[in-house]
């Protein structure tokens, strides 16, 4: 009898991603979202914005042009990177961690047909969605102080999209190893600050020491920034493809450890 049962008890094909499983998480989310948007919208716009208008006018008015363009312009096209990062990265490590640990969120979700590549993803897909909004915040206020629209802004909701993924993935990495949320403070200081400041975001990595630069060139931070400036002010062909392939490397590397991160930390 029990043989029977469990022989017409439906399989699940683990490492699968499923369309139903993941439209699942995604609509729950954006159902949750509804109730907490305006809080998150003001967090993830306001910042950044400030960032851009402080520099911007703070540092503009004693450097009038950084790489031939005008400093205002240099900084809300570096800041939308900015935008992205702060909203995907926090969310990412704050939210996932929040949900396993003290709502148990995921327990709930796991005991539907759905895996943790299936949730991981979806999670990681919804931040990255909102990263390519938000994103596009600061690059709306350039415009108004006086950045010339172009065809290639068209491109930045995409790029933002791109890495905001990536690094959506990496804050569930940093949720699924730490074991406290008070560690969370080593990695903002030790690992996300330095990478904002040597990404080339209020000034030209040209001028730091040559090993800050090399640095940089494997920050994906800095991918984001160069690839924004260049949709704004002019494509630059392989160097672009380049950036993009870091970004999307980046976004996979980061995908699969926090699969396996959260599968050791709610299956195993």
């Amino acid at each position: 009898m029990s043989s029977a049962a469990g022989a017409s008890r439906p399989k699940r094909k683990l490492g699968r991603l499923e369309r139903p499983a993941l439209g699942g998480v995604l609509v729950r989310e954006m159902i949750n979202f509804s109730s907490y948007w305006r809080a998150t919208t003001f967090s993830s716009t306001v910042e950044p914005t400030i960032y851009l208008l402080a520099f911007g006018f703070g540092f503009g008015s004693l450097v009038s042009e950084v790489g031939g363009f005008r400093y205002v312009e240099f900084v809300g096209t570096g800041t939308v990177a900015t935008a992205v990062l702060f909203s995907s990265i926090f969310p990412a490590m704050f939210g996932t961690f929040v949900k396993y640990q003290f709502q148990h969120t995921y327990d709930a979700i796991l005991a539907a047909p759905v895996d943790t590549e299936e949730l991981v993803t979806a999670e990681a897909l919804w931040i990255a969605t909102r990263a390519g909004v938000y994103g596009c915040s600061p690059l709306l206020v350039a415009m108004i102080f006086g950045l010339d629209p172009s065809w290639g802004m068209l491109a930045v909701p995409f790029i933002n999209f791109t890495a905001g993924f990536g690094w959506a993935c990496f804050g569930i990495c940093i949720a699924a190893f730490l074991k406290s949320i008070e560690n969370f403070n080593y990695v903002t200081s030790a690992v996300i600050t330095p990478l904002f400041l040597v990404a080339g975001t209020f000034f030209p990595i040209d001028g730091l020491p040559e090993w800050a630069q090399v640095a940089a060139q494997i920050n994906p931070l800095y991918h984001c920034v160069e690839l924004v400036r260049h949709a704004v002010f002019g494509w630059e062909g392989l160097t672009d493809a380049a950036h993009v392939g870091a970004l999307v490397v980046f976004g996979l590397a980061a995908w699969r450890v926090a699969i396996a991160g959260m599968t050791r930390k709610l299956v195993n």
